[in-house]
């Protein structure tokens, strides 16, 4: 995802997995700024990718409870089902390199949640809508047409939603995949003692350390250059693969006025205010209970967020211990930005004898 806050609001902030946190003025410029060398140019690009985003998706809106849906689909119609929910202020053509894969024997989709990608935004948001809109897109999409039902995955955030529709709404599914999904609670004292410590030491006032929604619109930046080198990644990390990084970049943006009235630039898709507009407490209610559908976890080795599973920490495993779960070596929390093929293949492998 893209994080637009000042300096001046990198307060040491940390909030659940499925919430942007900031970074410090002296971050790792190759964290903080990965396409910024390129001034606005694509990095180099092996064949594999160019083929991959030549396989055009057919692109739709799904009106879902008054807000339209950003569908994209790939594949024939009667194949088997898998639908493909992004993570947190993201869209859906962070799967458009990864979908291809799938579309000879598939029926796939991906969409944009609401407040993200091409989709509507809303007053408030709640994750019932969540799952209201991966159902509406699946039938959409034309998924239910298969003998089977389809297999929900989901990155990130959309890892929680499809957990969330798998424990509330089995009858929609066959299984869950899951991709590097945490479900923790606040940092614990001891990251929050670090970020303080980390403020202080850049002379800055750490202030709380969870910081109030944001509410200000997204900055309108002159040029794409000059938005393409705020894009950076949530939690921070050191993107494996530059032309992956700018693809998704680009298909953040959109055109907007500037604020002086000098022209358009460009700003980022997501609506900033959406985790002040999240009600959260629904996803509570699920999370210790026992999934009635097969789920799987397929995660980074190097991810922080599974890192915040381990002893003394609060990340939570949400899933059974007979779950089926699979490493992705020299990968951190985006395995699709990081190891791409390695995703493919680890989801191939698994959907060749997983969840019969």
């Amino acid at each position: 995802m893209a994080d637009d806050e000042t300096d001046a609001l990198a307060t040491a902030r940390a909030i659940e997995d499925d919430h942007p946190r900031a970074m410090g003025a002296n971050s790792d410029p190759e964290i903080a700024a990965p396409l910024a060398p390129f001034k606005g140019g694509v990095p180099p690009t092996p064949q594999w990718f160019t083929d991959a985003i030549a396989v055009a998706p057919e692109r739709s809106l799904v009106p879902v409870r008054g807000a339209n849906i950003e569908l994209l689909t790939w594949g024939q119609l009667g194949n088997p089902g898998l639908i493909f929910v992004h993570g947190n202020s993201a869209h859906a053509d962070w799967w458009s390199f990864i979908a291809p894969f799938f579309a000879e024997h598939y029926r796939v989709a991906a969409f944009s949640l609401s407040g993200m990608g091409g989709s509507d935004w809303r007053e408030a948001y709640d994750f019932d809508t969540f799952a209201e809109e991966i159902w509406a897109c699946a039938k959409a999409a034309g998924l239910y047409e298969a003998p089977v039902k389809p297999i929900y995955i989901g990155h990130s955030f959309g890892g929680a939603q499809v957990f969330y529709s798998g424990i509330n709404h089995p009858e929609r599914m066959r299984a869950c995949l899951l991709v590097d999904t945490g479900f923790g609670g606040p940092p614990s004292d001891e990251e929050i003692a670090k970020w303080v410590e980390q403020e202080r030491a850049a002379g800055r006032d750490p202030g709380q350390w969870r910081a109030p929604p944001r509410n200000r619109a997204n900055k309108v930046y002159p040029t794409l250059e000059a938005a393409l080198a705020r894009f950076r990644f949530m939690p921070p990390q050191k993107p494996g693969h530059l032309f992956i990084t700018d693809y998704i970049a680009r298909k953040a943006l959109k055109r907007a006025p500037m604020a002086d009235g000098s022209g358009e630039g460009w700003t980022w898709c997501f609506d900033p205010g959406i985790w002040g507009k999240l009600d959260r407490d629904s996803m509570q209610t699920v999370v210790g209970a026992t999934p009635k559908i097969p789920m799987a976890h397929i995660y980074g080795a190097n991810s922080d967020i599974i890192f915040r599973r381990g002893p003394g920490r609060n990340g939570l495993d949400v899933l059974p211990p007979e779950a089926t779960r699979i490493v992705i070596p020299e990968s951190a929390h985006h395995i699709m930005v990081d190891q791409p093929l390695a995703l493919v293949s680890a989801m191939r492998a698994l959907l060749t004898v997983w969840p019969t």
